[in-house]
Parts: C-alpha cells; sequence; structure tokens
C-alpha cells in the first residue's frame, strides 16, 4: 500500500486567546485530516528543526508571531532555502506580511478602514472623535491604543498604523478555502467580538470578500476576511488574515464543520500535488 502524505501540523495549544480556545479547534480539526494524512502536532517555534520529516507544513492556530519572532523568521528562511510545502504557502500578501498591505489598500482606494503611518498623511484620514493607534507588527489587538485627535502629533512613527475608530454595527467575518468560500460568522455585538454567530451573505457581502481573496492571490490555504458594517451599511476591511486564521469551527454546525474539513483535506491534496514553485 502507498505511503500516506505526511503533514506537520503546527500550533501552539498553550496559548491563551480571549474568548476562544485555540487548542480544541486544532485537536479537532488535526483528528478529522488523520484520516488522510499521518500528521504530527509542533510548536511553532520546533517547526525548522522538524519539517524535513514531512511532506508538507500546515500552519494553523500558531498565535501572534511577535511572541517568537526570531524562530518564525528562521523558520521562512529555512523553509524557503529547503524547498519545503508550507500550507499557507509564504507568498500571502495580507497579515502574513505584515500590516503594509492596509496602507496598500488605502492607496489603492479599496474598501479599506483608512490606514496611514506618517504624521503627514494624517490629513488624510477622515475627522474623528478618536482614532486606532497599533503596531504595524501587532496581532490580536496586542498593543492596541485609541487617542484623541490631539494625541496623534506626538506619536513616533514608522512601526504605527493609525486609523479612525470606526462607529460599526457589527463585524464580521467570511472564511475560504483556496478561493472557495465555506461560511461567514458576526458579532453582533461590538463589544463582544468573540461571541460569534453565524451569518448568512448576500451576493453583495460575497463580492467584497472574494475582492481581497483575489488580490491576495494564494493559489492555496486558509483565509479569513475580517470586516465592519458601517452605520451607513457600507463593509470595510478590517483585517486580512492569510498567515494562522482563527476559524472559530465551535460557533457553526456539524455540517459545515464537516464541509470544512472535507475541503481542506481537499486543498492539501492539491497542494501536495501542484509542481513547486521557485
Amino acid at each position: 500500500m502507498p505511503a500516506r502524505p505526511s503533514v506537520l501540523f503546527v500550533t501552539d495549544l498553550g496559548y491563551q486567546a480571549r474568548g476562544r480556545r485555540y487548542c480544541d479547534e486544532d485537536i479537532q480539526l488535526s483528528a478529522r485530516l488523520r484520516a488522510d494524512f499521518d500528521i504530527a502536532l509542533c510548536h511553532p517555534s520546533d517547526a525548522a528543526a522538524l519539517m524535513d520529516g514531512f511532506d508538507a507544513v500546515a500552519v494553523r492556530n500558531s498565535g501572534p508571531v511577535l511572541h517568537y519572532q526570531e524562530q518564525y523568521e528562521a523558520f521562512r528562511a529555512e523553509a524557503a532555502a529547503r524547498g519545503t510545502r508550507v500550507y499557507n504557502p509564504l507568498s500571502g500578501r495580507g497579515d502574513m506580511a505584515g500590516k503594509q498591505y492596509l496602507l496598500d489598500l488605502t492607496a489603492a482606494g479599496l474598501p479599506v478602514i483608512p490606514t496611514v503611518d506618517r504624521a503627514e498623511d494624517l490629513g488624510r484620514l477622515p475627522a474623528s472623535a478618536q482614532y486606532a493607534v497599533k503596531p504595524k507588527v501587532g496581532a490580536d489587538s496586542i498593543g492596541l491604543t485609541f487617542l484623541t485627535p490631539d494625541r496623534l502629533a506626538g506619536l513616533a512613527y514608522g512601526d504605527i498604523l493609525v486609523q479612525p475608530r470606526i462607529d460599526f454595527r457589527y463585524e464580521v467575518s467570511f472564511y475560504f478555502v483556496d478561493d472557495e468560500f465555506q461560511y461567514a460568522l458576526h458579532a453582533p455585538d461590538p463589544d463582544r467580538r468573540w461571541i460569534l454567530e453565524p451569518y448568512r451573505p448576500t451576493g453583495e457581502d460575497l463580492g467584497f470578500a472574494r475582492r481581497f481573496i483575489d488580490w491576495n492571490t494564494l493559489d492555496h490555504g486558509i483565509q479569513r476576511v475580517d470586516a465592519c458594517r458601517t452605520r451607513e451599511g457600507e463593509l470595510l476591511l478590517v483585517e486580512l488574515e492569510d498567515l494562522n486564521p482563527y476559524l472559530s469551527l465551535d460557533r457553526v454546525a456539524e455540517p459545515v464543520r464537516d464541509a470544512f474539513a472535507a475541503a481542506m483535506t481537499a486543498s492539501l491534496h492539491r497542494f501536495l500535488d501542484a509542481p513547486l514553485r521557485g
């Protein structure tokens, strides 16, 4: 009998996230993938040392990279040098590459929360009673603060982003495997970001989300498009998570979880069968 493909499943089972249990999701999802693959779980700081023994590396709920930045950079460098198959591929243009994409999308006029990173560009932002200030390498709201306009001038620009604080009705997330939409969830109460409920997107909603999936040009992998619905009804991009998007699979019905696991399984098979890019 031919050998089954092997996958190193990178996860931080000990990471404590607010309102979520990352470990439960990865334990259950890796168990589903085990039907088709030989799976081993490892901490992100161990991935570079272990990855040679596997056909592919799948980065899942590995926690904020800033907690192990040096190891992550070493992993990326080693994977590129060895031609290791990493899922998601390391060519992502979203959060995988930092927050520069928020600036790029703002400059391109796409529907994103307006973002600047220089004091001289503050005038390009819409007037707001408060502004969100966050580090360019931040994640999971680490380092996020809200400041009044008079406090923006004295900031040390270069490593931070500034956005107007949006008075939104709710946040909504769209989940994709490769370029196929899987499900959507929303947080009806803006003060309870991770109390999520199933959301039925309109065709216009999906067109909004797909615009960013197409922009990212990833052939394979899992992506989450996070958006907020303004008081005027417009969707604005909050985040394009293409590194290790938490999936909130505990918030969807079992048939949806089954469909997602099947889609990821099929995606991994396609990924392993595809020619390696140089």
